[in-house]
């Protein structure tokens, strides 16, 4: 998927449609001389509604959409002919979808599952016709109910990525090396910061047919709750991740501080994130020798921060405990 096609932010205006008045109508035939009233209900007006599509990966489609608006519902007639109903709007969006009110900031809707449908904006109800107001004293109303109005407002789609592992680590931690060799993914890699700028996913295969889905987040640095580097943008996709795999490459000048950072920047944003399982890879280690992996140990087994955690030393590169990873990732997962 090309950079320029990763759209996770969208503002759009909505409207429903308003509901059809009811009729104000009567019998009028040759050899019926008091037929009384048969006016007909309103229609309803359309809605619109927010469907999950797996097969949508970004919100480009909408990107240049951004007035929805559905029919209004048609008027009731005679003969107790209830109007049509107004067509509504369906919006095709991938999982993970949340709406929330533009101007309060309030979610409205969330789509997390294929084919579910939640309304965004709902259509006006159709006015009741004559018909119904007939009574034994008022056996020719000459009234009947307007429809109900439309909704309408201005909303915030934003795209939350769905997978079971988030990476999370500094620019050029390693995490797209990791990613394309785990999975068929084929991540941008270089040797310059912020190199992805735009989450990667990618299906990885463990023993006995199993898999689950791996997501790149693109690099956070400290500062980045307050908007620097990419700053925000994408650190709401990883709280729809189940199990965070933090990443520090083996020629950080201090590891313990470097997850410290990534652990409070996380805390910073959102602190329900501190409530998900997370695990420590150690990247790069092919140029470690066996005394500085042991040095490397003692210090991750020494500090508070990481008590509890597991951790591997792992080269994407040169293969190093890969396997062993992916292993250890599947029974956290299942474990969850």
């Amino acid at each position: 998927m090309a950079s320029s096609n990763f759209v996770d932010y969208v503002k759009i205006y909505a409207r429903s449609g308003n509901g059809g008045p009811g009729s104000s109508h009567f019998r009028r035939e040759k050899f019926v001389e008091f037929g009384g009233p048969d006016g007909g209900d309103g229609g309803r007006g359309g809605h619109v509604i927010l469907r999950g599509n797996s097969q949508y990966w970004t919100l480009i489609h909408l990107k240049y959409q951004r007035h929805q608006m559905a029919e209004n519902g048609e008027g009731g007639h005679g003969a107790k002919s209830h109007g049509r109903n107004g067509r509504d709007i369906v919006l095709e969006v991938p999982l993970g979808t949340v709406a929330k009110d533009a101007e309060t900031g309030e979610v409205v809707a969330e789509v997390t599952e294929e084919g579910q449908e939640v309304i965004l904006v709902r259509g006006g109800r159709g006015g009741l016709g004559n018909w119904h107001f007939r009574t034994a004293t008022n056996q020719a109303p000459r009234y009947a109910q307007p429809g109900e109005p439309m909704q309408e407002g201005w909303f915030v789609l934003e795209l939350k990525v769905l997978a079971d592992v988030g990476l999370v680590g500094f620019p050029n931690a390693g995490k797209s090396t990791l990613l394309s060799v785990v999975s068929a993914a084929k991540p941008k890699i270089a040797d310059y910061a912020f190199t992805t700028l735009e989450p990667n996913l990618g299906i990885v295969e463990v023993r006995d047919g199993h898999s689950f889905v791996m997501a790149d987040i693109p690099g956070i640095i400290e500062g980045a709750h307050e908007g620097r580097g990419i700053g925000t943008r994408f650190l709401r996709h990883i709280e729809r991740n189940s199990v965070l795999l933090f990443m520090v490459p083996a020629d950080a000048k201090d590891i313990v501080r470097e997850y410290g950072i990534l652990l409070e920047e996380l805390r910073l944003y959102n602190p329900e994130m501190l409530d998900k399982r997370r695990l420590l890879a150690v990247t790069k280690c092919d140029m470690l020798d066996e005394e500085l992996t042991e040095g490397l140990r003692a210090e991750i087994e020494g500090a508070e921060t990481l008590r509890g955690v597991p951790y591997l030393f792992i080269s994407s590169v040169a293969g190093l405990h890969i396997r062993e990873l992916k292993d250890l990732l599947w029974e956290t997962l299942v474990r969850e």
